[in-house]
């Protein structure tokens, strides 16, 4: 995908990461939580526990709770990942993870996979994506502007976040055709493959 010529021409100088489906592969069955929590097919799942109240709420937060540790402890890196961390590291890039999941799941997958960033956010620290509560939250912790700093991630929420932040958007999308594509600033199918446009932009080339 050609990046979209309106981005901002500042250099980045942090990138925030989503996390599951972007830095490693964890296997959560989304279809499988909203069935035990008895939630239509596709309905957001975050959004739908948050409009539940009493019993039926503290059992919907058990299942999230229950999938998101078991995915943890078997989290893996995508390929490519621990290479570019270190490359941002290497250029004195700020580096942080803004995750919809919870904070101790979280915890556990950067844990077991060795990873390190300079801010992490769960869905307990800050309204979660595709609000852009968030990432003003880092850029203000960092002292950077928006335009300062990239977005990247996997999904719709993420590229949502990042327009709505006033930062740039890149999609990883792990050689899928999405539908969202187009929302994103520039696009890439994996860690191993960053675009030139990406490095440049870190680099300060553009």
């Amino acid at each position: 995908m050609e990046p979209n010529n309106d981005a901002p021409a500042n250099r980045v100088r942090g990138v925030v990461f989503d996390l599951d489906g972007t830095l490693v592969v964890e296997e959560l069955d989304f279809d499988l939580m909203r069935r035990e929590i008895g939630l239509p097919p596709g309905t957001p799942l975050l959004e739908a526990v948050e409009h539940l109240h009493g019993i039926r709420r503290e059992a919907a937060l058990a299942v999230l709770r229950r999938h998101e540790l078991a995915a943890a402890a078997t989290a893996v890196l995508n390929p490519g990942v621990a290479p570019f961390l270190a490359w941002l590291a290497e250029r004195g890039v700020r580096r942080a993870v803004l995750s919809r999941n919870m904070r101790e799941a979280v915890d556990r997958v950067l844990r077991r996979c060795g990873l390190a960033f300079d801010l992490v956010l769960a869905r307990e620290d800050a309204p979660y994506k595709p609000s852009p509560e968030g990432l003003w939250q880092i850029c203000a912790a960092w002292g950077l502007a928006p335009a300062e700093v990239l977005m990247v991630g996997d999904y719709l929420y993420d590229l949502q976040a990042g327009r709505r932040a006033g930062t740039r958007t890149a999609l990883v999308t792990h050689g899928r055709s999405l539908p969202f594509a187009h929302l994103a600033d520039v696009a890439f199918a994996s860690f191993e493959d960053v675009p030139d446009v990406l490095r440049q932009w870190v680099a300060g080339a553009r």
